[in-house]
């Protein structure tokens, strides 16, 4: 605490961001004037609980104002409040933003006992069962997004709403032409935005790529232990958004936007285990043909004994599914393979590499990194603990007769729901919270009428 006051003072902040992540992945909080930074520390920032009773419209999907607030719980009734407490670790100088600090914040009760939704101590808690199996959860980030420079930011009073609608938008380049050097100069002046800004908050960069869309990118981050990657997820997206708007331009991690002939965006989660004993990587396979050591392979198996059921964590919106399709460089079916782009789970790596891993090809970049990570431990956890096998690597992965990917959020949300391994790891009280939220979105989204339906039935019948 006294290095973040010592920073404050040194640097002439006038602000201090107190942040925590909610169910969705986004981060909210309040901003605290510098001179309450040192109370705020040592006692917590207090807010409205009913914040993690909403859905991505920010509508109350419980009802806080009954018996229990709908969760079972006291403590949550009326909207009550709940703390943010600082993790100093993660106190950053935002570059973007004048004299503004920033530091992310666990979620207590007034009482001191943890909030059970907080997503970061769902992952803590993963982490923290991995150690007792002997590991470390290493992870890296690939990640695709879209930039757009804005041309009506829709900021008239109609335009409000829940939610609001979207900026319009224009490219930055056109046409599919992965890695292309031309169009990576097109989006050069909005990346390199980024890149100064991302580098002096001190995240892990390691590339910045022109994806195979017009106006999309990809930007990969160095593997680290698990929850500072997680960290690193969410603060980098939510940096990208605020940098990018200030500059006009608009930045989106939704996975399939709705404009003409946009692609896709995944999140290709790199993961792997350390060994407690000795730091090396538990995934290298001793000499010989297989790619992954036992340990490996047990965990592989169990991420795809629960792939369907993990979707809904990895690809927890309505809008992700519509990424999963054959032949697409998207996985289809709950499959494995050695270097191959068309399976879920592509192993890289062999032995004798010390950077072998298993790379998960399902996620969008909208996920929540706290519970998708979480949601690969336990799922990995459950293999390793059967010693379960995975099965013969697939090398034809769209003509595969293995198990569909889900195709809507509400079959992942099904197939969740079934899953007693993954709902006893994560607790079933969790489980039912986190469904809930999402069947209201779900609900939402079945009462709409959307331009498809008027498209196919309004003049045929």
């Amino acid at each position: 605490m006294k290095e973040i006051l010592k920073e404050i003072a040194d640097r002439g902040l006038d602000t201090v961001r107190f942040s925590f992540v909610d169910q969705h992945g986004l981060l909210r909080g309040k901003s605290i004037a510098a001179a309450e930074v040192a109370t705020a520390l040592e006692n917590g920032v207090a807010f409205p609980s009913s914040l993690l009773a909403k859905d991505t419209s920010n509508k109350t999907v419980f009802p806080v104002f009954s018996a229990g607030a709908g969760f079972g719980m006291p403590e949550l009734e009326g909207a009550a409040d709940a703390l943010m407490v600082a993790d100093p670790g993660t106190f950053r100088v935002l570059p973007w933003a004048q004299r503004t600090g920033w530091v992310l914040c666990d979620l207590r009760f007034p009482s001191g006992r943890p909030v059970p939704f907080d997503t970061r101590g769902v992952l803590r808690q993963a982490l923290a069962e991995l150690g007792k199996a002997g590991f470390r959860y290493v992870a890296g980030l690939e990640v695709e997004f879209h930039v757009f420079r804005i041309l009506d930011p829709k900021l008239r009073p109609e335009d409000s709403g829940q939610p609001g609608s979207p900026p319009e938008v224009g490219l930055l380049s056109t046409g599919y032409q992965l890695l292309s050097e031309t169009r990576f100069d097109q989006m050069e002046p909005a990346l390199e935005l980024l890149r100064q800004n991302l580098a002096e908050l001190g995240l892990p960069l390691r590339s910045f790529e022109c994806e195979f869309g017009p106006s999309q990118a990809e930007v990969t981050l160095r593997a680290q232990e698990g929850l500072a990657s997680a960290d690193a997820m969410v603060l980098f997206r939510s940096a990208t958004k605020q940098i990018l708007r200030r500059h006009g331009f608009h930045a989106t991690f939704m996975c399939r936007p709705r404009l003409p002939n946009v692609m896709s965006s995944g999140w290709h989660l790199h993961q792997s285990l350390v060994n407690v004993s000795d730091g090396k990587n538990a995934f290298v396979p001793k000499e010989g043909s297989e790619p992954l050591s036992a340990a490996g392979r047990h965990f592989l198996a169990g991420l795809l004994e629960h792939a369907r059921a993990s979707a809904a964590f990895s690809t927890p919106t309505i809008n992700g599914y519509k990424r999963y399709r054959p032949y697409s460089l998207a996985p289809e079916r709950v499959t494995w393979g050695r270097d191959n782009r068309g399976v879920m789970l592509r192993v890289l790596g062999g032995p004798g590499d010390p950077a072998t891993r298993i790379e998960n090809r399902i996620g969008e970049p909208a996920a929540n990194p706290y519970l998708y990570f979480a949601s690969q431990i336990h799922c990995g956890l459950d293999g390793l603990r059967r010693k379960a096998e995975p099965g013969a690597a697939e090398h034809t992965p769209y003509e595969s007769k293995a198990a569909l990917l889900p195709h809507s959020l509400e079959e992942a949300l099904a197939a969740l729901k079934t899953d007693s391994a993954l709902k006893a790891a994560l607790g079933a009280s969790f489980v039912d919270y986190y469904c809930r939220i999402k069947d209201a979105e779900v609900a939402r989204f079945n009462l709409e009428v959307s331009e498809w339906e008027h498209r196919e039935y309004f003049d045929l019948f």
